[in-house]
């Protein structure tokens, strides 16, 4: 099936590993000129040469989204290299705190993460949207997560930071849609990778005095599929929301997650 995302200028946040890594290269696998943007270009370099190699354009640009200017300044930079931005893909979060209740999280703790899952967000969409409103086309994907869409115990602060991103998505879906432009959510469960083994799984094998692999098992066990979801599906899902075959979908959130956030 031909997503129809050849030569679609996609801008993607976070793109140096994980998840980002992933999305990057899908979407140069599909032919989509990338504008990759993070903090640390050294780390973002290597995915950039990857892509170039699948026969895309891509360039690098420093930029810490929590701050408006910088994100500005990454869309004007995407335009002047490509003349349009097409999609935007906000791959770049954290998790913050991990087992703490929301009485132990600190003020700073919830703030940073707040700031970079949501304000992050919202500084990406509100500097490409003027591009695409002028063009009157566009999609834009924002990752969020199933804690955003179901509570969770020691996570309060990553929680909260996905539902107000959520909120951030249907809202500009609302006032984009005039414009042709599509606003969705993807939303992730656990992902396997090392923030997943080494984080979450080393938090609950600690906590409950049993083994890594034991942990890893047990989060697996509360989905529907007995499976944790891998970059590569976030990717595709991803994928299909900024396409042709989405056209008609807009303020959706999609997990992703083998069925636990619906189920």
């Amino acid at each position: 099936m031909d997503l129809q995302l050849k030569n679609q200028v996609t801008f993607i946040t976070g793109p140096a590993k994980g998840m980002g890594r992933a999305v990057s290269l899908a979407f140069a696998r599909e032919g989509s000129p990338l504008a990759l943007v993070g903090r640390d270009t050294a780390a973002i370099e290597p995915v950039a040469a990857e892509a170039r190699a699948l026969g895309v354009q891509a360039i690098v640009i420093a930029c810490d989204i929590t701050s408006a200017d910088q994100a500005e300044a990454a869309v004007r930079r995407t335009l002047d290299s490509f003349g349009r931005v097409d999609v935007l893909v906000n791959v770049a979060g954290g998790s913050g705190p991990i087992g703490k209740t929301g009485w132990e999280t600190t003020v700073d703790e919830f703030n940073e993460i707040v700031e970079l899952n949501m304000t992050g967000c919202f500084n990406t969409m509100r500097s490409v949207l003027p591009s695409m409103i002028e063009q009157r086309s566009g999609r834009i994907v924002n990752v969020g997560g199933t804690f955003g869409m179901r509570g969770r115990a020691g996570r309060m602060a990553y929680s909260a930071s996905k539902w107000g991103l959520r909120g951030i998505t249907k809202s500009f879906a609302l006032e984009a849609g005039p414009y042709g432009i599509n606003v969705n959510c993807v939303a992730p469960g656990m992902v396997d990778g090392p923030r997943f083994r080494e984080k979450v799984c080393a938090n609950m094998a600690e906590r409950l005095g049993i083994t890594l692999e034991e942990a890893m098992t047990r989060h697996a066990a509360d989905y529907a599929l007995r499976r944790v979801s891998t970059d590569e599906d976030v990717a595709n899902a991803c994928l299909f929301l900024a396409s042709s075959a989405a056209r008609q979908i807009t303020g959706v959130d999609l997990p992703v997650d083998g069925g636990w956030a619906m189920l």
